[in-house]
């Protein structure tokens, strides 16, 4: 088994046991869109560890070809092979009808993900996140499918003053991304009323884990922060640090992929927060970081430096996730502390090649 499974199998199986409803599947046919981006490859990882068939659909623009055909190349080579890969965008209705075809469930994760590229951008953005999605109901309506779970964002509450976001209450939108995700669940809402297809939005949190990219300058905060720690460039903090997030590990949005998917619940279109639960400043977040490096031998030092609040930011954010427990049975497995050491482990095997930075960072769990 190639190295970029054994890193992920293990968290991956401790969920998939969680529930019989999850585990030991019969062999089902997925569509994951989007599926050569971050949590798409860790969908993918899941189901393929699960003996399923699955088709990505990617124009891989930002995702890894690479890492796909590792994922590919992993698989029993006494099986047929379960993962097809298609080269193509949701833009284009064809490609959408072509990819579904014969899947059961559809997991939508293909879209341009950044709010400040929203802004520069918005009709590029409204292109892929709003007609793509149109297109993959579109096609999963014709095809049958049983089921279509799709990635919403916590961007979605805007403005609301809560700091704990609960899902009857949205504010008013801040972005031209934000606007798209919930036009989506308007979308998903009226192909369940209209067309009888069931619809599960996820409004995700700070997702973070594996294969993250560091890179560009809509990065999210673990991995840049873990590529300037470790580099020991000055790390810039926007306020004093008290500003706070809900971090959920990678694993856990496959768990509610998983969950939401094969709920059986009756037709209609539902939407539920996606998030570990738990609270953590930025200060909490360097501190668990350093810590994490630390343990695999690593200085994790910095300058830290503080600017100004960045404009737009809200203080604090953290996903009331009841509705999903209750409905869809899911349950975090991954604190921050776990969570970050996967991450850190992986990293390490990853860039730096040490052989034992997972072993490492597994003891920083039992810790």
């Amino acid at each position: 088994m190639p190295r970029l499974l054994l890193l992920t199998a293990d968290y991956f199986m401790t969920i998939l046991r969680m529930n019989a409803d999850i585990n030991n599947l019969s062999t089902l046919r997925w569509l994951v869109t989007g599926g050569a981006g971050f949590i798409g490859l860790h969908l993918v990882e899941a189901l393929l560890s699960q003996g399923q068939e699955v088709v990505v659909l990617d124009n891989h623009v930002t995702g890894s070809r690479v890492t796909l055909k590792r994922l590919g190349a992993g698989l029993d080579p006494n099986s047929p092979a379960r993962l097809e890969m298609i080269e193509g965008d949701i833009r284009d209705i064809s490609v959408c009808r072509a990819a579904v075809q014969g899947c059961h469930h559809v997991l939508h994760h293909a879209a341009l993900g950044s709010v400040p590229a929203s802004v520069a951008d918005p009709a590029t953005t409204h292109a892929v996140n709003e007609g793509g999605f149109l297109n993959i109901l579109l096609a999963a309506r014709d095809a049958g499918v049983k089921s279509v779970v799709f990635a919403s964002s916590s961007a979605v509450y805007g403005d609301d003053s809560a700091d704990v976001k609960r899902e009857g209450q949205t504010g008013r939108v801040l972005s031209p991304y934000a606007a798209g995700k919930r036009a989506n669940e308007l979308q998903a809402e009226a192909f369940s009323a209209c067309f009888g297809l069931p619809t599960v939005g996820l409004r995700y949190f700070n997702v973070y884990g594996p294969r993250q990219d560091p890179a560009g300058p809509y990065a999210a905060v673990i991995p840049v922060w873990l590529t300037t720690l470790v580099q020991g460039r000055k790390l810039k903090i926007n306020g004093d640090g008290s500003t706070s997030r809900d971090f959920c590990f990678v694993a856990d949005v496959v768990q509610a992929n998983l969950r939401a998917a094969l709920c059986g619940a009756p037709v209609g279109a539902q939407v539920f927060n996606i998030g570990s639960g738990q609270r953590t400043t930025l200060n909490d977040l360097l501190a668990a970081l350093q810590h994490g490096l630390r343990a695999v031998g690593l200085p994790g030092t910095s300058q830290i430096t503080h600017g100004p609040f960045r404009a737009g930011d809200i203080l604090h954010s953290l996903a009331e996730i009841t509705r999903a427990k209750e409905a869809l049975g899911f349950a975090p497995a991954y604190d921050l502390k776990a969570g970050l050491a996967y991450t850190i482990g992986a990293w390490c095997s990853k860039t730096s090649g040490m052989r034992t930075a997972v072993q490492k960072s597994a003891t920083v769990l039992a810790g």
